[in-house]
């Protein structure tokens, strides 16, 4: 059976990249049948960040990568956490002590950072595999502090198969001896997720291009201890524009960074599954079960994939155009109660001038915020030349407006419609002569939701026909003034 796994250690947020490799790993666990899983890698105690683990699960729930064995759901490999599988690592480790694959390590803190001054890069010199039986455990006998670290072959290439990029060699003597077992006891993150994946009996495991140099490391530990290694899959980098790595260390956003800014967790997990991966063909919208029965790693790229703010506007925009008025209302309604006070606002009727033009629900705030107070706007804004809306003709359509809508016995769409365009009609003008300079005077805006219909039925008759006597005063004040 397929058993893919999802690692992150708690040490932040969720950033685009491991959402991407969560994604991935799900997607091929899925597609084949197979089981996700997620497991906490906490051995890096100091980078620990506290509420880090519940940022995890609820960024993973809230993408629907829902997983079938990890915290809080249990499952026959557990413990998920990898510093409750403390105990387990240690004998390992002191079996490629015996098989000659590693060694201890005694070097003093002092000793390694004189020889990060001499290399200017530090890298270990292997100095203490050359210690004898005797002297190791003559040490060890005294409880000087050591580590367990690797040794690598010096000469040679060790060489793997990566499901993207094919065969890879490496140079044996670019591998550093790294450390299995820290001074604390607990082991690095390298060695824990070779153990606990054998243990786990996963068969798929993904990560970043940037790793493919270090592969060799575990492809040795696997060796060494026997074992089969699982399929490796590397990702191809996730850049900014210019190519520069996208990096949480930098603060580039995050899953509930862009959660926050109004992008819908379907419409991000849709654009992500595409930085790196093809389905084939020019479909681009594709909901997470139509995903599980397309993926395949043999549609994973091997270039880096740009991150364009501007597509995922424009694919979060098509999946909020899709949504039922009902379901739309309820995502716009926070936005829109932040963006206006006012509580006699027919929100569903607002919402509905608002779906079609709306590509990220934090828009929605300085859209709506006219709706409150009128905002400060100047006379130009009646000019349109493709209209042919001039201060003098546009003074005469509010004007006509005015006194149209004013004798409105009922209020309501259909009634303010039938008034307005029944003007256009008497006074033989274009359509924009009269609703362009009406707009303007409800919204004060050049953008708006709606048109000058959907802006009067909004506000409603008294606030609409104080606004078209704001805009009457102004554009008479604009034509004394030239």
């Amino acid at each position: 059976m397929t058993r893919t796994r999802f690692a992150p250690s708690p040490t932040g947020y969720m950033h685009i990249g491991n959402l991407r490799t969560a994604l991935y790993a799900y997607l091929i666990a899925k597609s084949q049948g197979g089981r996700f899983i997620l497991r906490i890698e906490d051995t890096d105690q100091q980078r620990y960040v506290e509420g880090a683990v519940d940022t995890i699960l609820s960024s993973l729930q809230k993408a629907g990568l829902h997983y079938d064995e990890g915290p809080g759901v249990g499952g026959e490999y557990g413990p998920y956490i990898q510093s409750e599988r403390k105990s387990g690592y240690l004998g390992y480790a002191k079996k490629l002590v015996e098989s000659g694959h590693a060694y201890y390590c005694f070097c003093t803190k002092e000793r390694l950072a004189e020889l990060k001054t001499e290399q200017g890069a530090y890298r270990y010199d292997g100095h203490c595999a050359g210690l004898s039986r005797e002297e190791v455990e003559e040490k060890l006998a005294s409880g000087d502090p050591y580590v367990i670290r690797q040794k690598m072959p010096r000469e040679g290439a060790t060489v793997f198969t990566d499901a993207v990029y094919g065969e890879i060699a490496v140079d044996n003597e670019e591998l550093e001896d790294q450390i299995l077992i820290k001074t604390d006891g607990m082991p690095t993150y390298n060695f824990a997720n070779v153990i606990d994946d054998h243990l786990m009996d996963i068969t798929h495991i993904l990560r970043g291009s940037e790793y493919l140099s270090s592969t060799p490391k575990y492809s040795l530990l696997y060796a060494a201890l026997g074992w089969a290694p699982p399929t490796y899959v590397h990702l191809p980098l996730i850049t900014k524009e210019g190519g520069k790595k996208l990096s949480k260390r930098e603060g580039d956003f995050s899953f509930e960074d862009l959660m926050a800014q109004g992008y819908l967790p379907e419409a991000i997990v849709n654009y992500i599954v595409l930085l790196g991966w093809s389905p084939g063909d020019e479909r681009e919208i594709f909901s997470l079960k139509e995903l599980t029965e397309v993926f395949s790693v043999k549609g994973i790229n091997k270039s880096p994939s740009v991150f364009d703010m501007n597509k995922l506007r424009w694919m979060n925009g098509e999946y909020l155009h899709s949504l039922s008025p009902d379901a739309f209302h309820e995502a716009a309604l926070p936005w829109i109660r932040k963006g206006i006070e006012r509580q006699d606002i027919d929100t569903v009727y607002l919402a509905g001038l608002l779906q079609k033009r709306t590509e990220v629900l934090s828009d929605i705030i300085e859209t709506v915020d006219f709706v409150d107070t009128l905002p400060d706007y100047d006379a130009d804004l009646y000019l349109h030349k493709r209209q042919k809306c001039r201060y003098d003709n546009s003074l005469t359509s509010l004007k006509a407006a005015r006194e149209a809508l004013a004798a409105l016995t009922e209020w309501s769409q259909e009634s303010v419609h039938e008034s307005l365009f029944g003007l256009i009609a008497s006074k033989q003008i274009k359509t924009g002569q009269m609703m362009w300079p009406v707009r303007t005077a409800l919204s004060g805006k050049s953008f708006s939701p709606g048109g000058g219909v959907d802006l009067a039925v909004l506000l409603g008759r008294e606030e609409t026909l104080d606004r078209i006597d704001t805009g009457i005063a102004m554009l008479e004040k604009a034509i004394e003034a030239e």
